[in-house]
């Protein structure tokens, strides 16, 4: 084996076989190493060249930008194409690193989507979330993609930021079981037959001042530590991480991107990550032009690869060209350069790219689009959460006449929000044909690009024929014997008294009305109340739903609402009062019918809240795990009855909560009532459905936990377990809560475990302890670092 091509020895490790290939890299070629470029800079759709393709081969991008497709194998195509055209005209004949996004779905056509993920969260499975990235995983990987800029692992703490539906929650334990699940899915036993997960955003960018999206992150180490790096932990050590996305917030008034402590001390230092670090799109042009925190690009550059940004996406800005002046120039020590390349090329040798750098030669789409089909209808159905229900539901099968009126009746394309392939593909359309106000940008290529791939096509078209998606309506219709529908009012704009009197009169006309009202999540193109750069001064629910609702109303039928939502929304007297409400996460092309077959009893609704929902914006934020004495969680002084004078300040619906058809009864905790600070406990409880029908339901452990000198949450999600059991069926769920599951920051800022006492109890929601008890930790003080964290508690079902 020649000395040009020692790193081909599959014998070494992959880091070992990075540093043979560094050796050989021109500064000019690690540069860019570090960059992606967008797939039309190679390769043009046809699968000819561009004008600018020999200038690019000649620099050698690493990376290739999210691009999409109608079609798995025209991906497929296309991303052999890139390889070759990378492999044999360069140089040094490095694979390309393709990214895609996949919060909820591979973003690109043929492929199924499945519920964003805020309603995933709902489901409280993370099995099933695992199956759904395992799906992905076959999916990016037979088409040659091999990165995922996914899962979101933010906690969304702010209801009025527009991208809560993209993460998993408020709680930080129900978002470190979802993440690690999803990372264990994509990547795999193997890499070598796995796509790297990306976790974003690092760190705090769930709680952006004012809600508003990239607004700095205003918390101290101890809450960004014990807190928000949570489920990123988590996924490193539970399930080898091997990507993060920065935040494009600051932190502690510095760039998370630019910033060494986030990137370096905390994330590799203190939370043991040794992946490499992905450069949310334009971070650096953020730095210069928004945040004004470096002068240039070249400026912006410098400070970024120092404090441990390993690539730049999309397209080269202070990397690149810009990174090999700044090396030339003595300004950017070329050890960081050299740090970042050998990341990405180890990366790139444990996915095997350069043993195996072709997708699949051959792909049948139409099996393609069926994988994942039952399990999505799954995760749709157990994701809707009944609220409240004053026996209106279920409704008989067959009721006579049913009116669906609101704006998400007769919606299909509604129920598919930024993330999921549907948005993203009218977006591109729309920027093609000359949309502006994107946050990506405009390339003088793409709308050429996007006119050769993606033929014209109404996307309510696009999308009953590419994945037999439905309306409300058209579900309800399925089930009762007559329907009449009317939009009333759109999501935001009242169309006047015609359509009202068109909403009334369908519900003179019916038994029972379905009020289908709630959010739409889309990127900058359309009415829209939710999505990135779509935030909310005020979650209400829109005065014109409002007016509708209470037109309606007036008519005297029994009204059950349907909520069509990413986040919380302030809910007016009018749909507090309502018989019944059920609130729906997007849910992609089962969506509307996993609700119907909620309404109508064919599916007995699981799904338990992944946040709580306030009475009112002043409340915010609002979320169960506040510290003790903080927000709704502190005592109230003596002849003081409420925190607010005008409302109550706890949730109107809790974290945690969902009904169900049947009931369920929890009884007979046994639990070890002292542990040291290297054990462990046992506690366990009773499960009874003591209803009449099947039903599945979330167990739910909390504790607080009482230490010195630093206040600690006045409660914690400390573990969970699904349950399915039929009329009378009983099962004992026991937990096992381990000592290191209850670090923290002490106030000497160090990790530790320490003697301690602790409340745990087992509910069905955050609010009610049905069954409480008293643990005592003892023994020595007990520094923790990151490899020796317990995150998540173990649980196991037996019979009663």
């Amino acid at each position: 084996m020649s000395p040009e091509s020692v790193h081909l020895d599959t014998a070494l490790g992959a880091p070992e076989r990075a540093d043979l290939l560094l050796a050989q890299m021109t500064v000019r070629e690690k540069a860019h190493q570090l960059v992606s470029v967008p797939p039309w800079y190679l390769v043009l759709a046809d699968g000819s060249a561009p004008v600018v393709r020999d200038e690019w081969l000649e620099k050698a991008p690493g990376h290739i930008c999210n691009f999409g497709v109608d079609d798995p194998a025209t991906m497929a195509r296309i991303v052999g194409d890139l390889q070759r055209t990378a492999i044999e005209g360069t140089r040094l004949g490095i694979p390309l690193l393709v990214h895609i996004e996949a919060l909820n779905g591979v973003l690109a056509g043929g492929h199924m989507v499945f519920p964003t993920s805020i309603g995933l969260a709902a489901t409280w499975s993370p099995e099933l979330v695992q199956e759904m990235a395992d799906t992905i995983r076959r999916q990016l990987t037979r088409v040659g993609v091999r990165q995922a800029l996914s899962p979101n692992m933010d906690i969304a703490l702010d209801p009025r930021w527009g991208r809560v539906h993209e993460t998993y929650g408020e709680d930080p334990y129900l978002v470190a079981a979802l993440s690690v699940a999803y990372t264990r899915g994509l990547q795999g036993v193997d890499l070598r037959e796995g796509a790297i997960a990306t976790a974003k955003h690092f760190i705090g960018y769930g709680l952006p001042t004012g809600g508003m999206n990239l607004s700095s992150y205003e918390g101290g180490p101890r809450r960004t530590r014990d807190l928000f790096a949570f489920p990123f932990e988590a996924a490193i050590q539970l399930a080898g991480l091997g990507s993060v996305m920065n935040s494009y917030s600051d932190v502690d008034g510095v760039p998370a991107a630019a910033n060494p402590y986030v990137l370096t001390t905390l994330l590799r230092d203190t939370l043991g990550f040794d992946g490499f670090v992905s450069s949310d799109y334009m971070t650096l042009e953020h730095i210069h032009t928004r945040q004004r925190a470096a002068a240039s690009p070249a400026e912006a550059g410098r400070l970024t690869i120092a404090a441990g940004l390993d690539t730049e996406f999309p397209v080269p800005y202070g990397y690149g060209d810009a990174l090999v002046d700044e090396v030339e120039a003595g300004r950017v020590d070329i050890a960081h350069v050299d740090r970042s390349v050998r990341r990405i090329l180890t990366a790139k040798f444990r996915l095997g790219l350069f043993e195996n750098p072709y997708p699949a030669e051959r792909i049948e789409i139409a099996e393609v689009a069926l994988e994942g089909r039952e399990l999505s209808r799954e995760l749709a159905r157990r994701s809707v959460v009944l609220v409240k229900n004053d026996g209106l539901l279920p409704l008989a099968p067959g009721t006579s006449s049913v009116a669906v009126i609101g704006p998400h009746a007769d919606a299909v394309k509604l129920q598919f929000p930024t993330y999921s392939y549907p948005a993203f593909r009218d977006m591109t359309t729309f920027m093609s044909g000359g949309g502006m106000g994107n946050m990506v940008g405009i390339d003088p290529g793409m709308a050429a690009w996007n006119n050769s791939l993606f033929p014209s096509m109404p996307i309510e078209d696009f999308l009953r024929d590419r994945l037999d998606a439905t309306s409300l309506a058209d579900e309800i219709d399925r089930h009762a014997r007559a329907t009449h529908v009317a939009a009333g009012s759109t999501l935001t704009t009242d169309l006047g008294e015609d359509a009202i009197a068109d909403a009334v009169a369908a519900a003179t006309a019916s038994d029972v009305v379905v009020l289908t009202l709630g959010g739409a999540s889309l990127w900058f193109n359309g009415e829209r109340t939710e999505g990135e750069a779509s935030d909310s001064a005020d979650i209400a629910l829109p005065a014109a739903q409002v007016r509708l609702a209470e037109a309606v109303a007036a008519t005297g039928k029994p009204i059950l609402v349907v909520l069509v939502q990413g986040r919380a929304y302030t809910l007016p007297p009018v749909i507090q009062d309502a018989a019944a409400i059920v609130v729906s996460s997007y849910g992609g092309p089962f969506g509307p019918a996993a609700v119907a077959d909620v309404l109508f009893g064919e599916v007995n609704p699981s799904g338990k809240l992944p946040y709580s929902i306030p009475r009112h914006t002043g409340q915010i934020p609002v979320y169960h795990h506040q510290r003790a004495g903080t927000g709704y969680r502190n005592p109230l002084p003596p002849d003081v009855d409420r925190h607010y004078l005008d409302l109550p300040a706890t949730p109107l619906y809790t974290f945690g909560h969902g009904l169900s058809y049947t009931e369920f009864v929890l009884s007979d905790l046994e639990a070890d009532s002292e542990m040291t600070t290297d054990g462990s406990v046992r506690i366990a409880a009773t499960v009874r459905n003591a209803g009449e029908r099947a039903g599945d339901t979330v167990v739910q452990l909390y504790v607080r936990v009482d230490t010195s000198g630093a206040t600690r949450p006045a409660q914690q999600l400390a573990g969970f377990s699904r349950v399915s059991l039929e009329p009378g069926e009983s099962c004992r769920v026991a937990f096992t809560l381990a000592a290191a599951q209850l670090g923290y920051t002490d106030i000497a800022g160090e990790f530790v475990v320490e003697p301690s006492s602790v409340d745990a109890w087992v509910s069905l929601d955050a609010e009610s302890r049905p069954l409480e008890t008293r643990i005592a930790v003892t023994g020595e003080r007990r520094p923790l670092k990151s490899s020796a964290r317990v995150f998540l508690s173990g649980s196991t079902i037996t019979a009663a």
